[in-house]
């Protein structure tokens, strides 16, 4: 399965994780600023899992 995908009608064609509206710039900015995986997923993205999360970087 594709984790990321690009589609012009959503997010003006910026990647999302497959099957949301979550960008991958998203998920970055809160790689960038040191969160881990875990955290992410608990704290802010409960319907991810950690590989599309690794998909990201």
């Amino acid at each position: 399965m594709e984790r990321i995908s690009v589609n012009p009608q959503i997010h003006f064609g910026k990647p999302c994780i497959s099957g949301t509206r979550i960008t991958v710039q998203s998920i970055l900015e809160l790689v960038k600023e040191g969160l881990s995986f875990e955290t992410i997923i608990q704290e802010y993205y409960p319907d991810l899992e950690v590989e599309d999360i690794r998909a990201c970087s």
